[in-house]
């Protein structure tokens, strides 16, 4: 029978690939260079491939080469998953929950998908925002469990990932109540008032765009904000109406600081949780994923899988 692969070999050219300089993989790992050439020649050999040329004093990837890298990322991958999932299980039961939340996204909603978590004295939560392509990239690296976020999310061809849509929120005119007027209609509060918008990157922005055009309207948009949070400030300032769902200024309509002045038909932010295959599934994401939102702030959906 043929010898096996050996996985010291594996990782020694894992090292290398992944530096792409075996002077300083060397340095790192603390072993001499010829030690380290000598790993990976005999990998070499055990495959009956090359799997780096030399350029000058660039080491480059053949093809076997990269196909073998992808191969090993997968392999020492699944290896740090296992030692997370065992060392989490030693702990007792205490259970560990890693989000990245899209920078933008509104910090109420994020509340709402972990409180279930909240109140358990040996849940353990962090949470770290970001752009969508850094949290992504986090995501695929295991750093994080899930990823929250209200943008579409791209096609992925370079790993596969799994898009629930866990909310669905109703988006409204939201102002002080001193601009309250039921007299008023809606395309009145449309084109005499201020209007504080989400960017034109928004999936809000979007639809309330197709509704101006739809009434023939032309708005007064005042300011345009990516930030629920600072869109909320503005808001509080009452400096115009902001279109908005009502979930990003909960406190300030539970106070009557602030209330919904009119609804917005057919226009809709959509909430996500992304998350990557894994072999040892996270329990406490597990539960947070299958109770979904409250059904005040939207519908758990069937998960999209894009590969």
């Amino acid at each position: 029978m043929a010898a096996g692969l050996n996985y010291n070999h594996l990782r020694y050219f894992w090292a290398v690939a992944r530096d792409g300089n075996l002077t300083r993989t060397a340095e790192r790992l603390n072993v001499s260079q010829s030690a380290l050439s000598l790993q990976i020649k005999k990998l070499e050999e055990r495959l009956g491939l090359q799997l780096f040329e030399r350029r000058g004093k660039q080491l480059i990837l053949t093809e076997a080469g990269n196909i073998a890298l992808d191969h090993a990322d997968v392999i020492f991958a699944a290896g740090e998953e296992l030692l997370g999932t065992l060392a989490r299980r030693q702990e007792g039961r205490q259970r560990r929950l890693r989000v990245g939340a899209l920078s933008t996204l509104s910090r109420n909603f994020q509340v709402e998908f972990v409180r279930p978590l909240l109140a358990d004295d040996d849940a353990r939560i962090s949470v770290r925002s970001g752009s969508l392509g850094e949290l992504l990239s986090l995501l695929k690296s295991q750093a994080l469990d899930v990823v929250l976020t209200n943008q579409t999310p791209p096609q992925s061809d370079d790993a596969e990932l799994i898009v629930r849509e866990i909310a669905e929120q109703t988006v409204s005119l939201i102002g002080s109540p001193a601009r309250a007027d039921p007299a008023r209609p809606l395309i009145a509060l449309l084109t005499e008032e201020r209007l504080i918008l989400p960017s034109k990157e928004s999936s809000i922005r979007r639809g309330f765009d197709a509704l101006a055009d739809e009434l023939r309207i032309r708005p007064i948009n005042f300011a345009e904000v990516d930030d629920m949070a600072l869109l909320r400030v503005l808001a509080r300032e009452d400096v115009g109406l902001a279109v908005a769902p009502p979930v990003v200024v909960k406190d300030e309509l539970t106070s009557g600081r602030l209330m919904e002045l009119a609804d917005l038909p057919r226009i809709r932010e959509t909430f996500y949780a992304i998350t990557a295959p894994r072999r040892f599934p996270n329990p406490a994401l597990d539960s947070l994923l299958r109770r979904g939102v409250d059904a005040e702030h939207g519908e758990q959906t069937e998960p999209v899988e894009m590969r």
